[in-house]
């Protein structure tokens, strides 16, 4: 975790205190339905609630030091509520081996990342939504290749992003439900020294399911996809970070980052306006589908468990979550005070001497008469002089000129081809299919 790529709600699910503080439910939810079946005494549960009630301090650097020497977290947190709540406190644990922890407290984790991130979501797309509504009749040119292809509108390249984002909402609440799993199953999960009513209890009271069958520790499929939603996430927000990277290029620069007061783009260079944010999500996303790869091969782990996953999970958990989260409230912070120029997206469409309405003219040609491969050419061969020209000529100025295509266009169906708004002319439809209220 990198204190510059993260923010505070996020950093606290990750923080010890938060972690054991999960531990301690565990546990304590736990003893209460074991005194619920008369395994321990009532007064056992009743004696770590009345010590929780006095909302106590979580003694990181006591639980640390207590594991120096046992070697063994589970067992050094442990002993240390023992010496907080007394002799009480042997009653924990009972029938549970540590994975049962571990796991049930990876899952709870796993969740409030999952719902923050949720909400990362839902304020992106109410500002995706927003700025695609501004312009979604802003005509610009659409790109194949990175070469002029036919014109857009500004909007629909947001709704594009939104309907992206809108999919990945619903893989992330998948994801969520899959990873909110409970096992409180004991050694090899056969629940020999536990009843099975005990992790149907604490997962309730946790808000998760139980795991079907959790062998000793919950099976790593789950975690594997709920990293991997996270890593097509992060791939969404570099697709959409490098469409502006393009458009802020000098020689488009149809659309940039906001550049506020104050700000400097180069140390050598006063002129300088850099994408510095939507590269930073470019090198964040490639962080994040980085840990994708781990999740995947901790699933393959050595029969009813090893901890091979741990120290991956130590690592990705915190890490994944906490830079997705900050890249989602950048992005929506750039796309919200994304500055955008209209005159500028029609200027660079008008640059090319009318070559985006090459199609209307060949489609015209074929429905004229002219077979397929000859109004292929003769399109073609008026539209290398524009490019060639690098726009000086105009193709509507050709094409009337070129007594092949006048032999099947008048001079007004040839112009009629050259209407922009015919190719905008099913913007409502898709907006429609996008934003259905």
């Amino acid at each position: 975790m990198v204190p510059r790529y993260s923010r505070p709600a996020m950093t606290a699910i990750w923080a010890p205190e938060n972690r054991f503080r999960i531990w301690f439910e565990i546990e304590a939810h736990a003893t209460d339905a074991l005194a619920d079946l008369g395994v321990v005494p009532q007064s056992a549960a009743e004696a770590l609630w009345r010590w929780w009630a006095t909302d106590p301090a979580i003694d990181v650097a006591a639980i640390d030091a207590i594991e120096a020497v046992t070697k063994h977290d589970v067992i050094a947190f442990l002993t240390w509520v023992a010496d907080q709540v007394g002799e009480e406190a042997r009653f924990m644990h009972q029938g549970m081996t540590s994975s049962d922890v571990l796991d049930t407290c990876l899952a709870v984790q796993l969740t409030q990342a999952a719902d923050l991130l949720i909400a990362d979501l839902d304020a992106l797309l109410v500002v995706l939504s927003a700025r695609a509504h501004e312009h979604k009749l802003t005509p610009t040119i659409g790109r194949s290749h990175g070469i002029h292809a036919e014109p857009v509108t500004f909007g629909l390249k947001l709704a594009q992003a939104y309907a992206e984002f809108d999919r990945n909402r619903a893989r992330l609440i998948a994801a969520r439900a899959d990873v909110a799993t409970c096992a409180i199953s004991g050694a090899v999960g056969t629940f020999a020294n536990i009843d099975p009513a005990v992790e149907a209890h604490v997962a309730a009271r946790l808000g998760l399911t139980v795991e079907p069958v959790s062998t000793q520790v919950i099976p790593r499929d789950r975690h594997a996809m709920f990293f991997a939603t996270l890593g097509v996430i992060a791939s969404s927000i570099e697709r959409l970070a490098i469409e502006v990277r393009h458009l802020q290029r000098t020689e488009v620069l149809e659309a940039e980052e906001y550049f506020s007061p104050g700000q400097k783009g180069s140390s050598a260079m006063p002129h300088k306006r850099n994408p510095v944010l939507t590269e930073n999500l470019t090198g964040l996303a490639r962080m994040v589908r980085g840990y994708v790869t781990p999740a995947l091969e901790n699933v393959a782990l050595w029969h009813e468990r090893d901890i091979s996953h741990s120290s991956v999970e130590r690592y990705i958990g915190p890490d994944a979550t906490i830079t997705l989260d900050f890249a989602l409230a950048r992005l929506t912070g750039v796309m919200d005070k994304l500055l955008v120029y209209p005159a500028r997206m029609q200027k660079n469409m008008d640059r090319m001497g009318g070559l985006i309405h090459s199609q209307r003219i060949l489609l015209a040609l074929t429905q004229a008469g002219v077979s397929r491969e000859d109004s292929y050419r003769l399109v073609q061969r008026n539209a290398m002089k524009v490019w060639e020209s690098d726009g000086a000529l105009s193709l509507l100025d050709l094409l009337k000129a070129d007594p092949e295509v006048t032999a099947a266009l008048t001079p007004d169906e040839i112009e009629a081809k050259f209407d922009l708004a015919y190719h905008l002319k099913h913007v409502d439809t898709i907006f429609a299919r996008v934003f259905p209220h």
